[in-house]
């Protein structure tokens, strides 16, 4: 039984490693987009460059720190479940709880990941430009601005990675109060 129970505690605190790096990762991505302006001089006249300019950038910046927090309260449950007792806490063995952090994760890991996704796509038209629109390259003109975007879409595409492997870890949790068929049990079943 304590064998058990250590190795509970065990995941826990992976769980809450993997959790803080998520945090970490979704906050870095949020403070790099959001904090980012640059001001250049073109033809006489001074442009700034900042991330209210690219409404994508914005929406990553706002879902980056929603997922930032989110990571950050779940980084705290994971704390309070690795100081209680199994016998302790009814939250552990708890199905409905199960099923909504299972849905919280997936739900934060496909937000994190499409808003990262847009925001890469409209940051595509920024380096390239779109010639049958008539605009023009920016990041020509504003290199630290893209430069520090693009440090955000790597750091928000990580934090994407790591709460999708978190929502597995999440699944594991629930499926996990369910119990086992043994064999005889699934061929009668059937």
């Amino acid at each position: 039984m304590d064998a058990g129970r250590r190795k509970r505690a065990s995941e826990v605190k992976a769980e809450g490693l993997m959790r803080g790096a998520c945090a970490a990762l979704a906050a870095a991505a949020a403070l790099l987009v959001g904090l980012d302006t640059e001001t250049e001089t073109v033809l006489l006249i001074r442009k700034k460059a900042t991330v209210r300019d690219v409404h994508a950038l914005w929406v990553l910046a706002i879902a980056a720190g929603a997922a930032a927090g989110y990571h950050l309260l779940h980084l705290l449950r994971c704390l309070y479940v690795g100081r209680c007792s199994a016998a302790d806490n009814r939250c552990r063995n708890s199905r409905a709880l199960a099923w909504a952090w299972l849905l919280l994760d997936k739900g934060c890991a496909y937000l994190t990941f499409a808003v990262t996704v847009a925001a890469a796509q409209a940051c595509l038209i920024a380096l390239d430009g779109a010639h049958a629109l008539q605009w023009n390259r920016v990041c020509n003109i504003f290199t630290r601005f893209c430069q520090q975007v693009a440090g955000s879409l790597v750091c928000g595409m990580l934090a994407a990675a790591g709460t999708a492997f978190l929502s597995g870890i999440s699944a594991r949790n629930l499926f996990r109060l369910y119990p086992s068929l043994s064999p005889a049990q699934r061929s009668s079943a059937k």
